[in-house]
């Protein structure tokens, strides 16, 4: 018999007859599928799922998520994602049976407990960014960005202005900025970036015109630098009849330091996902908040949650609204997370948080600028971009150094954005990771970079230590195995 170095997949466990399940005795009286629905959609086949007993099954799942890379388990800097610790705090608390077994249909009067949680978070959120009314639907980023342009879209038709079909974006911008401008309905338009990494000014007054709609921003941007001409650009927007979208993606580099609201934004997304430190990855669970200004208030998703006296309720009477946005009202245990983060912290703890954000950031980057070429020299946020240009000119690229980092044991960086960075590197350390692992994370990448100049084969070869080899991207791409499809090798 060959023994495989890797385990067993939960299909190769399976053994007909097996279950890892123990149902009660049935009370009522069995019903035939085809009593129940149509035929069209009754299995012709029986479903091939595998049969195991409850200890595989266990095994199973543990060792995929050993095998999964966590924040828990390493250092995550991936850039503009603020992969962040967790604190445990926020797990009980949303595991807290009040919260946890609520059900999104239960009558006001029995989640009142609940319903306080979501109008003091949305109080909180207020404050934080300087908007006037928030939102907690949106159930990620991306589905806020979208929410925030629907609500411009409705304004602005309310206005007599449903001409403005125009959305600026820069050419450092998050992707989704663009595909959201897309997905509203809108046509993006492209500012570029000046010598500093910042928008050009110029070109934005060549770009802005009659059809703006908005500009959608980060600031500081995915770069990680401070759009200091802010208030400008505001201006420029502003005069022209567009509106100004805050993407709240980098909100970690400046909490109690500025607020959106004060730099003349009308709407901003948050991430709770992110920056208030809910789960992040594997698709969600995410949570995307949408602020807005007065003026804006009235076209926000309905219901929003209201305090009525010492009663919390439900408000559908919103005269413009967009309407729903997401069933129920949210991912609610991403909210309990992130009220329990913005109340352990306090004001002067957020404070904290973006100084030790830019200070790590900042770490990294003078620490690193000997080995590879820094594109912006200016002092960053909580988050910076590099170059592997020089490492590039020995057949060493920015990819092949991402696979070598896997073997350190360290998630690599986003690479290859912004578009505006050759062989981009964006490295965010977020406030949680100590001075030892940033020194470990820094000499792991100036080895890489000798190993580029005098071993190029280590690095192109890597990596060495995982699990798998490096895969063939482009055929995982073009030709995915979606489905088990039986054992692929003899066994003896």
């Amino acid at each position: 018999m060959v023994v495989s170095k890797s385990s067993p997949l939960i299909f190769e466990r399976s053994r007909e007859g097996r279950y890892a399940y123990s149902l009660p005795q049935k009370e009522v009286e069995s019903q035939s599928v085809n009593d129940v629905f149509d035929e069209k959609f009754i299995r012709k086949e029986k479903a091939e799922l595998p049969e195991v007993a409850e200890l595989d099954l266990v095994r199973h799942y543990t060792e995929l998520s050993n095998k999964n890379f966590g924040v828990d388990s390493g250092f995550y800097p991936l850039g503009s994602c603020t992969m962040k610790y967790n604190p445990k705090i926020n797990e009980k608390v949303a595991r807290l049976g009040g919260f946890a077994e609520a059900h999104p249909l239960q009558d006001e009067s029995q989640v009142q407990g609940s319903l306080e949680i979501i109008h003091s978070l949305q109080e909180e959120l207020k404050e934080i960014t300087g908007m006037d009314e928030v939102t907690l639907q949106p159930a990620a980023g991306a589905h806020g960005e979208w929410t925030a342009l629907m609500i411009f879209k409705a304004y602005h038709q309310k206005n007599g202005q449903g001409h403005r079909n125009e959305v600026i974006v820069p050419d450092s911008a998050h992707g989704t900025n663009p595909a959201s401008a897309a997905f509203a309905g809108f046509k993006a338009v492209t500012v570029k970036s000046n010598e500093r990494g910042e928008v050009d000014i110029e070109d934005l007054k060549r770009v802005v015109n009659e059809n703006t709609a908005a500009i959608m921003l980060t600031n500081p941007n995915t770069l990680g630098i401070f759009e200091k001409n802010i208030m400008e650009i505001r201006e420029i927007v502003h005069e022209a009849g567009g509106l100004l979208y805050y993407d709240g993606a980098n909100l970690n580099a400046i909490m109690d330091k500025v607020r959106p609201g004060d730099m003349g934004f009308d709407a901003v997304h948050l991430n709770l996902h992110k920056t208030f430190t809910g789960p992040h990855g594997g698709g969600g669970p995410g949570s995307g908040p949408v602020g807005v200004v007065k003026e804006l208030a009235s076209y926000l998703p309905k219901p929003l949650v209201v305090k009525d006296g010492d009663h919390y309720r439900y408000e559908n009477e919103i005269e413009n609204s967009i309407g729903r946005v997401k069933p129920f009202y949210g991912n609610f245990g991403i909210y309990l997370r992130a009220y329990t983060y913005i109340r352990t912290m306090g004001n002067k703890g957020l404070q904290e948080v973006s100084e030790a954000a830019v200070l790590n950031a900042n770490y990294i980057k003078a620490r690193l600028k000997d080995e590879f070429d820094i594109p912006f020299e200016q002092y960053c946020k909580h988050e910076f971009v590099l170059s592997g240009s020089k490492q590039k000119e020995h057949g060493v690229r920015t990819l092949d150094m991402a696979k070598r980092l896997l073997d350190f044991g360290v998630h690599p960086p986003t690479i290859y954005f912004p578009l505006n960075v050759d062989e981009g590197m964006m490295i965010e350390p977020t406030e949680t990771e100590s001075k030892e692992t940033l020194d470990y994370f820094c000499d792991a990448l100036i080895q890489i970079s000798e190993e580029a100049k005098n071993d190029p084969d280590k690095v192109l070869e890597a990596p060495h230590h995982t699990i798998i080899d490096r895969l063939d991207e482009t055929k995982a791409a073009r030709k995915p195995v979606l489905k088990f499809d039986g054992l692929h090798a003899e066994k003896e």
